[in-house]
């Protein structure tokens, strides 16, 4: 028995989850330094989806709130989501890419570097997990749990002992759709501490309202570290509460040494920010219900978001209910890949367009015929032939590592972006979206033009006025 750790989410997952990651890092900055004083094990504060958010939503440059974070944050390690092979994006990128994107998050401020894929194939964490070695980063190979016809203790452990020969520091239990149950999670643990020496962290959400209990009992089985969410942010299609489980610990062998005033300054900033959400319709009260029918539809906080988003925007709000029931439906014909991103927004999509169309397949997306021919790695039950040729027709399966087939790219990257880069990191940001990103460059420019006219302007003004005065 020792200590439990935890990992504060409200900076990246909590309002991923919440509010389609749409927190500033205007937002973010006062309270900055507050997080840090609390004694957190880590704060996962980038990757995930505020990369693409901070770029297509925002107008912000996601390298920048990086180095903000890391200004204020002195004592804390900083950790991330990225996403193997697929990076922050949703295709996979040649290794040169990953490597490339690896170094430049460390040498911007990360510490810890969370490494899934959404198939669980170990092909694909290969490039990141080295690369992450090699900058003196600390992996953190994550397992995506998920239920099925394969998917048992026995899977996941030898799969949590292939990460640590790999190269793994640690293990993360990654439940994106809080399927994980409680005295599941108990034997799971137990299993995977069975076999692998290194620290195993649980991720969990609270949408079905299990969250909670599941974190008691992997606290039990030996569990060495929690993610949570200040109270404000959490729970619904977020993490656990942070404070509860501070304060269940306390006087335990597991206490957490946190301080619960102190999480309370923070609980009371975020609770402005939460009102005001909940005011603009950002935060939707939906998605702090429980709902225990996810533990049947297996969808993920974000995907849930996500999925009300697409159907809000085709005023089909009232197919929401269809679509759950079309997702698990989905996930078998492709051969139950766990539902995170980007395979949960490939078999969310598809389920809408089966729902809105009116007949299943009748209108394909490109990324779920891609995850049937094999662009995204091997799926964890092997598809059907007969749904393998309605899907992709004559086409033939990818079976090597997908990246195998990919060459080099970044060096094509720079000279197609040119002198629209302004930093190392711009690069980057055009390798994963690549139309977005320019669009924030103009934006970026044109905003960066007009404070430079500003400046000029101030300077003939106090030039005026110093011929005034002689």
């Amino acid at each position: 028995m020792k200590p439990l750790k935890i990992t504060e989410t409200v900076l990246r997952d909590s309002h991923q989850s919440l509010i389609a990651t749409r927190m500033t890092t205007d937002e973010m900055l006062p309270i900055l330094k507050t997080l840090d004083e609390v004694g957190y094990y880590s704060l996962e504060a980038w990757g995930g989806a505020t990369f693409d958010s901070c770029l297509r939503f925002l107008n912000e440059d996601p390298w920048h709130r990086l180095r903000v974070i890391r200004e204020n944050v002195k004592n804390t390690k900083l950790q991330m989501l990225f996403r193997g092979q697929n990076i922050l994006g949703y295709r996979h990128y040649a290794d040169d890419v990953v490597e490339y994107f690896v170094q430049k998050c460390i040498a911007n401020g990360i510490d810890i570097i969370r490494i899934f894929d959404a198939l669980n194939d170990p092909r694909n964490l290969h490039t990141a997990i080295k690369a992450t070695k090699k900058e003196g980063g600390h992996v953190q190979a994550a397992i995506s749990y998920t239920t099925g016809p394969v998917f048992s203790n026995e899977y996941f452990a030898n799969y949590a002992k292939e990460l640590e020969e790999m190269g793994a520091d640690s293990i993360c239990i990654k439940d994106m759709a809080g399927l994980l149950k409680p005295y599941d999670a108990f034997d799971l643990v137990t299993a995977i501490k069975a076999v692998c020496k290194l620290p195993v962290q649980l991720h969990t959400h609270y949408t079905s309202g299990l969250a909670s209990m599941t974190v008691l009992k992997a606290v039990e089985a030996g569990v060495d570290i929690v993610d949570t969410a200040i109270s404000p942010m959490a729970m619904g299609t977020s993490q656990p509460a942070t404070e509860p489980i501070v304060a269940t610990l306390q006087g335990t062998p597991y206490d957490t040494g946190l301080d619960l005033e102190k999480l309370d300054v923070i609980a009371k900033y975020f609770n402005t920010l939460r009102e005001k959400y909940i005011a603009s319709g950002q935060l939707d009260p939906k998605v702090l219900k429980v709902n225990v029918n996810s533990l049947l539809y297996q969808v993920p906080g974000g995907m849930l978001s996500n999925l009300m988003s697409q159907l809000k925007q085709a005023n089909q709000s009232d197919k929401l209910q269809a679509v759950l029931e079309e997702v698990p439906r989905v996930r078998e014909d492709a051969g139950y890949p766990p539902l995170v991103t980007p395979t949960s927004q490939i078999v969310g999509t598809q389920a809408v367009y089966n729902v809105l169309m009116g007949e299943r397949y009748k209108t394909v997306t490109k990324e779920f015929k891609g995850l049937v021919r094999g662009d995204y790695g091997k799926t964890p039950v092997p598809i059907k032939p007969e749904f393998v040729k309605k899907i992709i027709g004559d086409e033939k399966q990818i079976t090597c590592r997908p990246a195998d087939l990919l060459k080099p790219e970044l060096e094509t990257l720079r000279a197609q972006l040119g002198d629209k880069a302004h930093q190392d990191e711009d690069v980057l940001s055009y390798a994963l979206f690549d139309k977005v990103a320019l669009k924030f460059f103009e934006n970026r420019d044109k905003a960066e033009a007009v404070t430079e006219a500003l400046a000029d302007a101030s300077q003939i003004k106090y030039r005026v006025n110093i011929h005034e005065v002689k």
